[in-house]
């Protein structure tokens, strides 16, 4: 699939960062569930399928401090995703927290040149340049019902409180997150279906307040 999908003129582009080693996974088809609703609204969408891209997620010690120069990779990463006005996270859950490649991929695409001692700064008065002002979207999904989960501590609380964290050290707009549990193999069809209308639903309100701008 081309990482960049539009459709008649566009009042929006939308990064999609979707995360999972099997191409033919729930966490996939929201991806694509999202990107088609991208372009049915007349905007554009931008995937960066990170298993299928084969991203590299291990930060290296010359890519860290704010003189660093993005390493060739990341630098494309960010030539793709750079001018985006809503950035979408599409991961499973797995033990709690987000998949590895997806971690790694903050930290080395939106943390290029961004440094721990410079957060006390950013926070109150700098805008990152890729990601300062922009909304932040996470869809997630998971095998364990979602009171399993909180019994055990791990609701979808972790996630939101996550991405509330990017939000707030690179800038962003407050966060939104939609969540499905009890995704496993032989979920029926028609819960499978509903989900990706939902997950159509939502970025259609997404990009109506994108085209009220």
């Amino acid at each position: 699939m081309p990482s960049r999908m539009s459709q008649g003129p566009s009042h929006g582009v939308h990064a999609v960062i979707a995360c999972h080693p099997d191409d033919d996974s729930f966490t996939m088809s929201v991806a694509r569930a999202y990107c088609a609703a991208v372009t049915d609204n007349g905007q554009e969408a931008v995937l960066r399928d990170l298993y299928r891209i084969g991203f590299d997620p291990v930060l290296k010690a010359e890519e860290r401090g704010a003189e660093a120069r993005p390493a060739p990779d990341v630098q494309g990463e960010l030539d793709a995703i750079g001018g985006a006005d809503v950035f979408v996270l599409v991961y499973p859950v797995w033990f709690a927290t987000p998949p590895a490649m997806l971690k790694g991929y903050i930290e080395r695409v939106f943390g290029a040149g961004f440094t721990e001692p410079l957060v006390g700064k950013h926070l109150r008065r700098a805008t990152h340049p890729l990601l300062g002002g922009r909304k932040l979207l996470g869809i997630t999904a998971s095998g364990s019902s979602t009171v399993w989960l909180e019994e055990q501590g791990f609701g979808t609380a972790l996630q939101v409180s996550f991405e509330s964290y990017l939000a707030r050290v690179f800038w962003m707009d407050t966060p939104a997150h939609l969540h499905f549990d009890s995704i496993v193999e032989g979920t029926p069809r028609e819960r499978i279906d509903a989900c990706l209308a939902e997950v159509a639903a939502q970025t259609t309100a997404m990009c109506e307040r994108l085209a009220r701008r």
